[in-house]
């Protein structure tokens, strides 16, 4: 029988019972370690009180020494953050500018480019309507209207020459709104845009040796618009001037050099300095004006590299480079708001320096259509900086983003469930749906075809709808075939041989 102490009597149990057979139990090992002893027996010295003070002093400066670490740690990061917030705005700002710089250098300073941006101009209802109104006061100011209606009419009649005027007046004016708005004139229109534009630009780069030696100006000259006009009145009122004029055409964009002499010729006047025309700069501003496009020029390269090199820099920096991009997606936002204002608040002093009424409309109109490209860059800045804000706020740890992430994972998961449900759906009875339906979906193709070939009228556009036309009359009817063959193979009965087998 084996006996098994309980726990209670362990301590009184014999070793032989408590240890397997043939073990020995090794003497106790007497030492002085523990309490009130040393190696030796004896009991253990009280510490010495130097020593303890020595080894709190140095744990005292580890602990200060850590905790001022710890303390320039948290200062270097909060330093880095604020410098890169800084740069990341100066960035933005940079940004923006550059953007204003850039459009400037290829619009403004480039005579292709102007003239594509300014081409459409007389076509707009108030620039044309402001036109209209100065060209016809020029040519009144030219013809004096009214001195030869008194010249040619009874002394007893000379009361109605006022009121004659009135009305020709306005007959005048709807010719000159309808020559302005030709295309024949659209031709003139481009040529003298283009002629002023390399002027103004050779002038303001510095190389215009011709303002140098006799002009002080540059002008956009009307007097090719006031040619055609009188041509054009001449032909319906041949007895305003009492004669036929014999103006040159200016159709297909030729402007000859001596016009000014021709049109004096023709009319019988001399015309005045300025007849027709109205600056686009003068010489008392020319010095001022070279200056400021050459520092453009400098300012330009010179914002382009600076804010690459902020956003590098703020980039490399920054201890947490999405908040900082995230902070750059807003502050594109603010530049872009702060720019345009700014420029809005520049065309609105431009505007008050001219005339109201017609005069001021036309402008508007103008300034409207010069800065519609830098607008669309403006808003496609701030469409940026709202993407990127709100990307570099999703990507992050916080719980709304956490939240969203989650639950759009979750919506991924399920709408790849249903589309690959059914796509599995569509491939098991597509075929025989499309069979059942199929002149429907004929005749439905070739509506939708038509629609789209009635909005779109161009003829590469008529030939792309007529190639998806053919390719989806094909699709549908290979597949209601397959699904015919399908349902005639299921239909049909087994062979005898594999019956018997």
């Amino acid at each position: 029988m084996t006996i098994r102490p309980d726990a209670e009597h362990a301590d009184s149990a014999s070793p032989a019972l408590a240890m397997p057979p043939n073990v020995t139990t090794p003497p106790p090992q007497v030492t002085g370690e523990g309490p009130g002893g040393t190696d030796d027996g004896q009991p253990d010295e009280p510490p010495d009180a130097g020593e303890v003070e020595r080894l709190r002093a140095e744990v005292s400066a580890l602990q200060e020494r850590l905790e001022t670490r710890r303390r320039r740690t948290s200062l270097l990061g909060t330093l880095r953050r604020v410098l890169a917030a800084a740069l990341i705005a100066l960035a933005a700002f940079a940004l923006v500018a550059s953007v204003v710089g850039v459009w400037s250098a290829r619009t403004a300073m480039n005579t292709d480019r102007w003239v594509a941006t300014v081409a459409p101009l007389p076509q707009d209802p108030r620039v044309a309507a402001a036109v209209a109104d100065y060209a016809t006061n020029q040519i009144f100011v030219a013809v004096d209207v009214e001195q030869r209606l008194r010249t040619v009419l009874p002394e007893q009649a000379a009361f109605i020459a006022g009121p004659v005027t009135g009305q020709l007046r306005g007959t005048v004016r709807d010719t000159v709104t309808k020559v302005l708005q030709s295309d024949q004139f659209q031709r003139i229109w481009v040529e003298v845009t283009r002629r002023a534009h390399e002027r103004a630009v050779a002038v303001l780069n510095g190389t215009s040796d011709l303002l140098v030696v006799r002009e002080d100006r540059v002008d956009i000259d009307l007097l090719p618009l006031i040619n055609q006009v009188l041509r054009q009145l001449s032909a319906q009122l041949p007895t305003m001037f009492g004669k036929q004029l014999a103006l040159p055409d200016l159709s297909s964009g030729a402007i000859p050099d001596n016009l000014r002499d021709r049109v004096q010729q023709t009319l019988g006047v001399t015309l005045p300095p300025n007849f027709a025309q109205f600056a686009v700069y003068d010489s008392g501003r020319l010095w001022a004006a070279q200056q400021a496009v050459a520092q453009a020029k400098r300012g330009l390269i010179l914002t382009v590299a600076a804010t690459v090199l902020l956003l590098l820099v703020a980039l490399a920096v920054s201890p947490a480079r999405r908040r900082t991009l995230l902070q750059l997606g807003l502050w594109l936002v603010v530049a872009a708001v702060a720019v345009t204002a700014v420029l809005r608040a520049i065309r609105a002093q431009v505007l008050e320096q001219v005339p109201a009424g017609l005069y001021r409309d036309g402008a508007d109109a103008a300034l409207t259509t010069v800065f519609a490209q830098l607008r669309t860059r403006g808003l496609q800045i701030i469409w940026i900086g709202a993407l990127l804000a709100v990307l570099m706020y999703l990507i992050g740890p916080g719980r709304g983003p956490r939240w969203l992430r989650r639950h759009l994972a979750d919506g991924a998961r399920a709408a790849g469930r249903g589309i690959r449900a059914g796509a599995r759906a569509a491939v098991a009875r597509g075929p025989g749906w499309v069979a059942a339906y199929l002149d429907v979906l004929r005749v439905g193709g070739l509506v939708v075809a038509a629609g789209f070939a009635l909005i779109l009228s161009s003829w590469t556009a008529l030939l792309v709808i007529a190639l998806v036309l053919a390719a989806y009359e094909v699709a549908v009817t290979l597949a209601a075939r397959g699904a015919a063959y399908r349902a005639e193979r299921d239909a049909a009965p087994p062979a005898a041989g594999l019956g018997a087998s």
